[in-house]
């Protein structure tokens, strides 16, 4: 373990050696600096794609940051002599060959072989497209990555400043127009956020694709409760470098409530301001708060939002997507007047599992001002969710540490509903013999015999069933399928920011503890993340309560609830309703007239 205080925080930074490179699987390529052209029509993926332009590529460039760390990238660019704007792809996974280039490969989850050339990295876009169109593609490892120097830093102002510098460096080279922009999917769009809000001049557009913006509230710290085992275990596990990485397990240790070092990792929205095409997804069990939060927040006049039905990896590289990508990039770092303006601010899937979506519903902004709300009372005297407050005041119970105990409420919908839009839980709880609790929730819908109806989010048949094959008690795996929005509550990091809460969207502080005495009940607000969700008439719409994740499994390394994240949850649990307790669900409903 080794410290230093980054960045001026005032706080110490664990650090721990990075994954060597020689590790077996980790498959980093030795430096190979050098020019090559790749010939059109060759082919560098079984049944990929040829090459349908020539591309240069200069393999390992180096570019010099402002602390003179040296850090290395791969330049893929047309072969004519003519100025082109260049597309920076900012990536911890491998911007040549590597474990997640292996073992990631988009093809795995669905992608057709014939839409990909083979040359794009992890999470990021085609090379091959983007030169025959008139773009060079700039693959650059992060600090502390492969074989880039430096330590490994996860997210904050330092990255974000990284990114500046190597923004201007590209626009400064003889072959660039000077406009850069940067492109990719999940940690490939969460630093994003961070370099934008750097505000290089030479950055001229980013797209951002399904990238949070907060790593301690929608990461490893979501509602209070700590689980690492996401970015521990499936992400940072498989990153490999040559001398040290951040230790962000070891710093929610040692600092579990909001500090200077977790505020660090709250990307500045209100910082950037160039045009930006945003893609969000309601399934994604790490992404979806923070990427629709970004749209609202970030100061841009020109900004975009896409809200997709299908797996992010698969997303990026359909073909009708990168021709719409196209189009923004050809406004904004061409200058050609292409009508892109005219497209939807807001284009939404409205996600109907057991049923068809609707894709690409125009809308003019996010939330949808037309929103009504619904208030669902919580009935423990029959399982049900009502309209009117329970005159009676009743009791529901769970064991807290009890992995397989749960309490469900049901309504039964008599006609078709939209849920779009942000939903509340408020709560009556104790602990019968404990002085914290950990609330996990879920809202699904079932068929009329109870059956759990799911979205699954690829298109390919041999993928779908594959996935439904992996149903594991009426639940899929996360980040495959999805059936409603979840959330989840720390009982003791339950005070709020009175001045960013609004009924239905309360902001933890996370800044203190407020400890139960056992059996002392307590109002909460646990959130659910946005969601939209039809509900057909007879369908029913269920809300799940336990002391352990519910909703979607988790299945590595495919982010998802850790099924067995460690809790403070001891004996029963107890949530009041009724009479005085006010326990319910807050729905955010569409007017059936205004549905596209």
């Amino acid at each position: 373990m080794d410290v230093h205080n980054q960045d001026n925080l005032d706080v110490e930074v664990i650090f721990r050696p990075a994954n060597p490179l020689d590790t077996p699987g980790a498959l980093v390529p030795p430096l190979q600096t050098g020019t090559t052209v790749l010939p059109k029509g060759s082919v560098h993926a079984k049944g990929g794609m040829p090459l349908p332009s020539d591309i240069r590529l200069d393999r390992d460039v180096a570019v010099t940051l402002r602390d003179d760390t040296v850090i290395y990238g791969d330049v893929y660019r047309p072969t004519g002599d003519e100025p082109v704007p260049v597309i920076l792809v900012w990536t911890p996974y491998g911007k040549f060959q590597g474990w997640w280039n292996k073992n990631m490969y988009a093809t795995n989850f669905g992608v057709p072989p014939e839409d990909l050339s083979g040359l794009q990295g992890f999470e990021a876009l085609d090379p091959a497209y983007w030169c025959d169109h008139g773009y060079a593609i700039a693959v650059v490892d992060v600090r502390g990555t492969a074989r880039s120097g430096g330590d490994l830093l996860w997210w904050g102002r330092a990255g974000g400043r990284d990114i500046h510098d190597t923004v201007e460096w590209l626009a400064e080279q003889q072959w660039c127009s000077g406009k850069v922009a940067m492109a990719g999917n999940s940690q490939l769009a969460i630093l994003q956020w961070f370099g934008a809000a750097e505000r290089p001049p030479h950055l001229a557009a980013i797209a951002p694709w399904e990238g949070c913006v907060d790593m301690y509230r929608e990461d490893v710290g979501r509602g209070g409760i700590q689980e690492t085992k996401f970015h521990a275990q499936d992400v940072a596990a498989f990153l490999y470098g040559e001398n040290r990485a951040e230790d962000v397990v070891a710093m929610l240790a040692k600092y579990p409530l909001m500090n200077a070092y977790w505020a660090d990792k709250r990307a500045r929205l209100d910082q950037i301001d160039v045009p930006a095409y945003i893609v969000a997804s309601w399934a994604h069990p790490i992404h979806c708060h923070g990427t629709l939060q970004a749209f609202r927040e970030i100061t841009s006049t020109d900004k975009w939002l896409r809200v997709s039905n299908e797996l992010e990896w698969v997303d990026i590289a359909d073909p009708g997507n990168v021709a719409d990508l196209r189009r923004f990039f050809d406004r904004y770092l061409k200058g050609i007047d292409n009508g892109w303006e005219d497209t939807p601010r807001v284009r939404l899937s409205v996600l109907d599992p057991g049923g068809t979506d609707q894709v690409a519903r125009p809308e003019s902004e996010w939330p949808l001002a037309r929103q009504g709300w619904r208030t669902l009372y919580l009935n423990p005297a029959n399982g049900t969710l009502s309209e009117e407050l329970p005159a009676q005041e009743a009791l529901a119970r769970y064991q807290g540490d009890d992995p397989a105990s749960s309490v469900t409420f049901t309504c039964t919908f008599a006609e078709d509903a939209e849920i779009t839009g942000h939903l509340n839980l408020h709560l009556w709880v104790e602990a019968e013999a404990a002085n914290d609790m950990d609330l996990f929730a879920a809202v699904y819908k079932t068929d009329s015999e109870g059956r759990r109806l799911h979205h699954v989010e690829v298109r390919s048949p041999e993928m779908r069933a594959a996935i439904l094959g992996m149903e594991t008690d009426g639940r899929l795996p996360s980040g495959f399928g999805y059936e409603g929005p979840s959330g989840r509550l720390r009982v003791s990091h339950r005070a709020l920011d009175p001045e960013r809460s609004t009924p239905s969207e309360p902001y933890l502080t996370h800044t203190e503890e407020q400890f139960l005495t056992p059996g002392e009940c307590v109002p909460v607000e646990l959130a659910l993340w946005p969601t939209s969700l039809l509900v057909r008439a007879g369908e029913r719409l269920v809300v799940e309560i336990a002391g352990h994740p519910v909703g979607n499994v988790s299945v590595p390394p495919m982010p998802g609830p850790d099924q067995n994240v460690p809790t403070r949850n001891k004996g029963t649990h107890l949530i009041r309703t009724g009479g005085t307790y006010d326990s319910h669900l807050l729905l955010p409903i569409i007017p059936p007239t205004s549905r596209g």
